[in-house]
């Protein structure tokens, strides 16, 4: 196990990041884990971020609807106005402020280019919102991964990379990829000294199972685009993404640079060690550091176990994404326009709304775009970083391993296909359910869960207090054959018990903590005499 990095020292973003064995350290040589929100829907617009239908589920479709509606002059006000209200440098100024350390930055070619055609033109105004981009991060001290996320005909072949047919035809036409290869030699050369740019991201999420027949050309076309880079750049990091949604890694067969990063992506799974180890494995074998790029599209009770899970394996991290519309799971949710419905039933074959009409609809979501006009939904930072006030599923504790993150006087079997390897009592309060899932939007399984201590078991649980004084620590418990005892330690030291009577029923105990400190609370919960069960441990 990997020792664990402690958040303050992720605030040194200085000098250019490179891998170093297993680990990723900053121009000064001092270890750093990147803790950072992915840019989404900016350069490359997602339609499900805008509750949009399969009609207008990338950007190319949602152009045509813009245009349909409006015309193309006024359509290209649109995106200009877009692309300026989007991202500002109050996001990123927000995004420093609540701890963050890096950004990952979503490009779709096509944004950046004059068309599709050979040979690669550029066009300038487009970068000017990269260049732009890194000037904030450099003055709010957040490095930025360049990420292609839609390259030239599609990497993906879905509605991710904009691909025009749902074919990954960058594997399928040659010139897509030399188009690709100049794409990143120029963008190389243009921001090779740029020490706030951690790395080059080079394609998101390529071929998934269904196109896996082009696999066998991913490790030639990464070591193409890798040539490319080091022909103008010898100092940034490379980061590779695997097959399948990033998670598929057996195609990483030889390893092709020494400043180099795996990443991979985790959405709705298991956020157990099980779900991680084909990762771990590598990260020994390789040698290399590895980041967990893009992750969240769930709920916080979810956030609260995937997050601290990349902390504890010493893994670098992106939730994805920072901003979309009518959301409770990310941190900026854009208020739909009042309207917004006709643009929907226009794209699923309705009603064309009048220019005047889609116009003034358009228009006010460009208002409310805008950071200062989103609702700001802070309890999502807070299951991030675990920070108080915060309540923590029980079966979340540390994932250390026994001795460091849970005790037990005897191995439990669990039939719910979570933590199977820690062998504690996890599992449903009233059955019904084989196994434990984490579908897309929920945290959990519908059945509530809990984990069941006998007498001495413990659990660890990782708190950040960013106030001194009085907190106020919560237990949702039940005590399985005589009223029960549950001792509680705070950061080594024993600080009270917590009591239950009602047996055979669930309650809520409470304990006053004086005097925290600012700063990690490792919180110990200890079963004395009787067994019991917790559902969830909550700092206020």
């Amino acid at each position: 196990m990997m020792e664990r990095m402690e958040t303050a020292s992720d605030h040194t973003v200085t000098g250019f990041v490179r891998a170093d064995g297993t680990r990723l350290v900053n121009g000064a040589g001092q270890e750093i884990l990147l803790r950072g929100v992915g840019l989404g829907n900016w350069l490359l617009p997602e339609g499900y971020m805008w509750k949009f239908p399969e009609e207008g589920d990338r950007p190319r479709k949602i152009e045509r609807m813009v245009e349909h509606l409006i015309g193309p002059d006024k359509a290209a006000d649109f995106w200009a106005l877009y692309w300026e209200r989007y991202t500002t440098e109050a996001d990123i100024k927000q995004i420093a402020a609540e701890g963050f350390n890096s950004i990952r930055l979503p490009i779709n070619a096509r944004f950046l280019l004059e068309d599709e055609e050979e040979p690669l033109r550029i066009q300038n105004d487009r970068l000017a919102y990269i260049d732009r981009l890194i000037e904030w991060c450099k003055k709010h001290r957040l490095y930025i991964i360049l990420d292609l996320h839609g390259a030239p005909g599609g990497q993906t072949g879905a509605i991710i990379d904009d691909s025009a047919r749902n074919l990954p035809e960058l594997f399928t036409e040659e010139k897509n990829r030399r188009l690709t290869i100049e794409l990143w030699r120029l963008l190389a050369e243009r921001y090779k000294d740029e020490w706030i740019v951690a790395g080059y991201d080079l394609l998101n999420e390529p071929l998934p199972d269904w196109f896996s027949a082009y696999n066998d050309q991913l490790m030639p076309l990464y070591k193409e685009l890798i040539a490319a880079i080091r022909e103008v750049d010898s100092r940034h990091m490379i980061i590779l993404e695997g097959a399948h949604w990033a998670t598929d890694w057996s195609i990483f067969t030889e390893k092709t640079d020494d400043n180099l990063m795996l990443q991979f992506h985790k959405y709705w799974s298991n956020p157990d060690t099980e779900s991680l180890q084909a990762y771990l494995h590598k990260r020994e074998e390789w040698k290399v550091p590895i980041f967990m790029g893009e992750g969240g599209e769930n709920n916080d009770d979810w956030y609260v176990g995937a997050f601290q899970l990349l902390e504890d394996h010493c893994i670098s991290w992106n939730f994805w994404p920072w901003k979309k519309m009518d959301t409770g799971n990310s941190p900026c949710s854009i208020t739909m326009p009042a309207d917004w419905s006709k643009l929907v039933r226009y794209l699923e074959g309705g009603e064309q709304p009048d220019t005047a009409v889609a116009e003034q609809i358009l228009w006010e979501f460009l208002d409310n775009i805008q950071f200062e006009r989103c609702t700001y939904q802070a309890h999502v930072v807070r299951a991030l970083f675990r920070r108080a006030p915060l309540r923590i599923p029980a079966i979340f504790y540390g994932n250390q391993g026994e001795g460091v993150s849970f005790g037990r006087t005897a191995k439990t079997e669990n039939q719910l296909g979570f933590r199977v390897q820690d062998g504690t009592g996890i599992g449903f309060e009233e059955g019904g359910e084989p196994r434990h899932n984490y579908w897309h939007g929920r945290g959990q399984s519908e059945q509530r869960v809990f984990v069941q201590l006998e007498p001495g078991d413990w659990l660890a649980y990782q708190f950040t207090v960013v106030r001194s004084g009085e907190h106020r620590l919560r237990i949702k418990l039940f005590p399985v054959e005589e009223s029960v005892t549950a001792a509680i330690t705070a950061n080594g030291k024993h600080i009270g018990n917590i009591m239950a009577s009602d047996v055979g029923k669930w309650q809520t105990a409470e304990l006053v903590l004086h005097n925290l400190a600012p700063g990690q609370v490792k919180l110990i919960i200890q079963a004395e005499v009787q067994p019991l069960k917790l559902e969830w441990v909550e700092m206020i």
